[in-house]
């Protein structure tokens, strides 16, 4: 299937029928990503008394419980909800799922113990494209990343600076294949998250963030259909499958 899609005075046609999906789902036991020291994903089946929910344990069907943490456990997408007082949810304030995407490569430059993504950086990735979300891969990109446990790793992170730039040229959808944006053990400043936000500013309700998301090395740097896809849940955060199509 075909479709149009207008962005800036430009029109551009994609193939809705090849989508490019870049979420890590949740998956139970098996070998998972996780942060944040919160326990992998469980999905098991509902038991009460002798009962257990399970066609294989002899009922007519499958009926799990599944619990797991939005932010620690797989893609997720969140809004300024996760670091206001003020309870914010996600499923109301993102009402438009579609986007024009860039993806962009980058490998974060050493600082100290820390390696960070600066942005200058990004300012050349990007060069003179006016896209209305941006998706980060890391370099080194492998398939690790679909199971790493970063808790306690130091991962890469955003420059306030980065951020800052990022909110200025008019993004508002900012998706990287980390567990953060910001420095895992920062004393709570979560500098990068209050800057793309404009906490302290006019904070963008309608703005979000998508981590541990994973871009396959055959996914070429470039322009993109974005689709967030995510779970209603009424929380600042929930499981996300973002979707990328190419441009014709």
């Amino acid at each position: 299937m075909v479709a149009s899609v207008e962005h800036n005075d430009q029109v551009f046609k994609v193939d809705l029928s090849r989508p490019l999906d870049i979420s890590i789902p949740l998956n139970g036991p098996s070998p998972m990503v996780t942060a944040w020291y919160v326990p992998p994903t469980k999905i098991e089946p509902v038991r009460m008394d002798d009962w257990e929910g399970s066609v294989t344990s002899g009922a007519s069907v499958n009926f799990n419980n599944i619990t797991f943490n939005p932010h620690g456990n797989g893609t997720h997408t969140e809004c300024l909800g996760h670091i206001t007082s003020e309870a914010q949810s996600v499923n109301q304030q993102l009402k438009k799922y579609f986007f024009l995407a860039e993806v962009i490569s980058i490998e974060p430059e050493a600082k100290g113990e820390d390696r960070v993504i600066l942005r200058s950086q990004i300012e050349t990735a990007l060069g003179v494209s006016q896209p209305e979300a941006i998706v980060i891969r890391t370099l080194p990109n492998d398939l690790t990343k679909l199971h790493q446990n970063y808790s306690n790793t130091n991962p890469p992170y955003i420059d306030e600076a980065a951020a800052i730039f990022i909110r200025e040229k008019g993004i508002k959808h900012l998706l990287i294949d980390l567990p953060s944006v910001d420095r895992e053990v920062d004393e709570g400043m979560l500098a990068a998250h209050k800057a793309f936000w404009d906490i302290n500013g006019t904070p963008r309700l309608d703005a979000t963030i998508t981590e541990l998301v994973f871009i396959r090395n055959e996914i070429a740097d470039g322009s993109y259909l974005l689709n967030i896809q995510f779970a209603p849940f009424e929380n600042d955060a929930s499981p996300s499958r973002p979707v990328l199509y190419e441009l014709m």
